[in-house]
């Protein structure tokens, strides 16, 4: 069971295959432990209630939904809240630190190879095109200026490279394209290979050299959005033990090395250019930084950490993103604007189940949503109360609401306790981290991102068992 756990706790940040197999193998000795002692060891909380009903309104959902053969399937996904009782099973407080300890290490490392790979570059800006070319009729809106970083499941970095991936993949299937334009990371459904276009002299047809070094860092992942949100939380628990080893006066390599990784988490989270993530991150912070009773000299350094995080921030998306982004007047920022408000004006037509999850898929021009790509609300709000309807936005405030008192409670008796700055510092990173999640709730659909939900559900279930411990 130890095993799962920390394999889940090292590939976190990084790979939602790799979390679910540690994780289901905990499951599993957690399911022999239990037929064995007849004890599921579950602890009844406040939170049971809006979770389980917040559970059975998205089944009713799905049934209701517009497209059943759609929605139904994705209640797989939404039954992810178990790792919450999982969690309070078996884990203790020793396993609680050690696996937070393995997910900050684990996040740092990720963030130190962001800022590694930007200072390198990424894949190969391409210099000329030929207008035969097999890529431009598998992307028509690839052009000159554009970085190639992934053909399939191949990082490339030259023409070389890309001529190799091509002809090595088997006649008759599709290679996908992975493109950074404007500092977006772009996919094509990629290039049918044949036997033509593998006896081609260049069979990508393409000119180029240089890395790009425009590109929102994403780590070992190729989703800068999941990735920046797990590095937010992770940011917050590193502060947190920082913090709360700091105020006992513990040995220094105790307090210098979360508040190392701290830093080094929260540089990773500016190089993804996510704006909402960073501000939500300097708002979890900042709930850290106050909840430790900190006195005004840690607050002040602090918020100076903050300034100097969101300014270098500001000039990642300066330098990534398309012109205007700090504005907000990026097309990015339309888009979202105006899925959105598709999305509202649709929710008094089915106030109280919703559409259903992912039905949008099947009538997205008809029900008058902008362009082709078919994309979330980027908003967890939204997108609860237009797929499952606005009792289900209800319940899920309900459950934010559950978890933040027990945090906070259990905050507050490891605040009074001498003995235990860990336990301490993760209560209070956990609340930091719970801030920033809801926070970038409100303009990103996180609660709908596998890995960002299955940390939310760990968290929750480690504080359960540090509030019953306390």
């Amino acid at each position: 069971m130890l095993g799962g756990f920390v394999l889940y706790a090292v590939s976190a940040p990084h790979s939602i295959a790799a979390s679910w197999t540690g994780l289901s193998f905990a499951t599993l000795g957690w399911l022999v432990r239990t037929l064995a002692t007849q004890h599921l060891r579950v602890t009844r909380t406040a939170l049971d209630l809006p979770l389980w009903l917040f559970f059975v309104w998205t089944i009713l959902s799905a049934l209701l939904s517009t497209e059943p053969r759609i929605s139904l399937p994705k209640l797989a996904s939404v039954s992810v809240f178990l790792i919450f009782y999982l969690a309070q099973s078996l884990l203790t407080r020793t396993m609680i630190v050690l696996l937070a300890s393995l997910m900050i290490v684990s996040g740092t490392a990720g963030a130190l190879w962001s800022a590694l790979e930007v200072v390198r570059g990424r894949g190969m800006i391409i210099e000329e095109i030929a207008p035969d070319s097999s890529l431009r009729r598998a992307a028509p809106l690839l052009q000159a200026g554009d970085t190639i970083w992934r053909v399939g499941n191949r990082r490339v970095t030259s023409v070389t490279e890309i001529d190799k991936a091509l002809r090595s993949a088997p006649v008759g299937t599709w290679m996908a394209l992975h493109v950074i334009a404007n500092g977006e990371h772009v996919v094509w459904d990629g290039v049918l290979i044949t036997n033509e276009l593998k006896r081609a002299a260049s069979p990508s047809g393409i000119k180029g050299r240089a890395s790009t070094h425009r590109f929102r860092a994403s780590g070992w992942t190729r989703h800068y959005e999941t990735f920046a949100e797990v590095l937010q939380m992770l940011a917050q628990l590193a502060l947190g033990l920082a913090l709360a080893n700091f105020q006992r006066r513990r040995t220094h390599w105790r307090v210098w090395l979360p508040a190392i990784a701290f830093l080094l988490l929260a540089t990773g989270i500016a190089l993804t250019a996510m704006r909402t993530v960073l501000v939500a991150f300097a708002i979890g912070a900042c709930v850290v930084a106050w909840r430790a009773v900190a006195g005004k000299r840690e607050r002040i350094l602090v918020s100076l950490v903050l300034v100097a995080i969101l300014s270098l921030g500001a000039i990642a998306v300066w330098q990534t993103r398309a012109r205007g982004a700090l504005r907000l007047q990026d097309a990015s920022a339309t888009l979202r604007w105006n899925v959105a408000l598709a999305a509202l004006e649709r929710i008094p037509l089915h106030p109280v189940f919703g559409h259903g999850m992912d039905a949008v898929n099947s009538h997205w021009t008809e029900w008058n949503f902008p362009g082709q790509q078919k994309i979330h609300t980027h908003s967890t709000w939204v997108q609860l109360a237009f797929d499952r309807g606005i009792p289900a936005l209800l319940l899920w405030l309900w459950i934010i609401a559950a978890f933040w008192r027990l945090a906070t409670r259990a905050e507050r008796i490891w605040r009074a306790s001498p003995d235990d700055a860990n336990a301490h510092g993760f209560t209070l990173g956990a609340c930091g981290a719970l801030a920033g999640f809801f926070a970038s709730s409100i303009v990103n659909y996180n609660f709908g991102d596998a890995e960002v939900a299955l940390l939310f559900w760990w968290m929750m279930g480690a504080i359960v068992v540090l509030r019953k411990d306390g």
